[in-house]
C-alpha cells in the first residue's frame, strides 16, 4: 500500500504547483529584464550610428553640442523627396545655428532610391555628403558610398554661389562632377539630389536662421 495519504498527496501537489508558479514568475521577470536591456542596447546603438552619420557631414567647428539634440521638423519635404515631418538637425555653436544637416532622396538612381544626408553651413556651403541607403550595383554604382570611394567628397566646399547651375551635373553632361566608368545614372542622380538640397536650403534660410538678416 502507498504511504501517501490523500492529505499528503494534496500538499505535494500544492507545493509542486507553487514551485512551478514561482519559477514561471522568476523566468518571466528575467526574460522581461533581458528584453528591456536588449531594447535599450539596440536603441543606444541606433542613436550612436545616427550621431556618427550626422557628424560625418558637418564640420566640428560649427557645433558645440550633439547634433542629435537639435532636431528640426522640416517644411515642404516634398522638395527633398523625403517623408512628411522628416527631421533636419541644426549645428549650434554658442547658441547660434551655424549649419543644417538635411536628409534628401535621389529618386532616379539606377536601381531605385538613394537616401543621403547633406551638411551645409549657414552660407549654403557643403560640409559633407553621405549616402545612407541604396540598391546600386556592387562595383559600379556603389562607389557613392564613402567606404568604397572618396567620390562623394568632391561636393565639399561647393555652393550655389560658387558653382553655376550648369556645373551641377556630371562631366558627361557638361558639368563639374566626375561620373563612374560604366555607371553614369547613379552619380547623375546624386549630383541632382545634392543640388536640390542646396536650393531647398536657400529657400528655407529664414526658418533655419531666423536672425540671419539682423546679423
Amino acid at each position: 500500500m502507498s504511504a501517501d495519504t490523500p492529505t499528503s498527496l494534496g500538499a505535494s501537489i500544492r507545493n509542486g504547483a507553487l514551485s512551478l508558479g514561482v519559477f514561471a514568475v522568476v523566468t518571466a521577470a528575467a526574460i522581461s529584464l533581458t528584453y528591456v536591456a536588449g531594447s535599450d542596447a539596440i536603441a543606444a546603438n541606433k542613436a550612436a550610428a545616427k550621431a556618427r552619420a550626422l557628424e560625418a557631414v558637418m564640420s566640428p567647428a560649427l557645433y558645440d553640442q550633439s547634433l542629435l539634440d537639435s532636431p528640426i521638423t522640416l517644411a515642404q519635404t516634398d522638395q527633398l523627396d523625403v517623408a512628411e515631418n522628416s527631421l533636419g538637425y541644426a549645428a549650434i555653436n554658442h547658441s547660434v545655428v551655424q549649419g543644417i544637416v538635411l536628409p534628401v532622396v535621389a529618386k532616379d538612381g539606377y536601381s531605385g532610391d538613394i537616401s543621403m544626408l547633406i551638411g551645409l553651413n549657414r552660407d549654403g556651403v557643403i560640409q559633407g555628403v553621405r549616402v545612407l541607403e541604396h540598391k546600386e550595383t556592387p562595383g559600379l554604382g556603389d562607389k557613392v558610398e564613402r567606404k568604397k570611394s572618396a567620390w562623394i567628397d568632391a561636393f565639399i566646399g561647393h555652393s550655389l554661389a560658387n558653382t553655376s547651375p550648369d556645373e551641377w551635373a556630371v562631366t558627361k553632361d557638361g558639368g563639374l562632377f566626375d561620373g563612374f566608368t560604366g555607371a553614369t545614372i547613379t552619380p547623375r542622380a546624386v549630383v541632382s539630389a545634392v543640388h536640390k538640397s542646396l536650393r531647398y536650403h536657400e529657400q528655407q534660410q529664414s526658418s533655419f536662421y531666423p536672425h540671419t538678416q539682423a546679423d
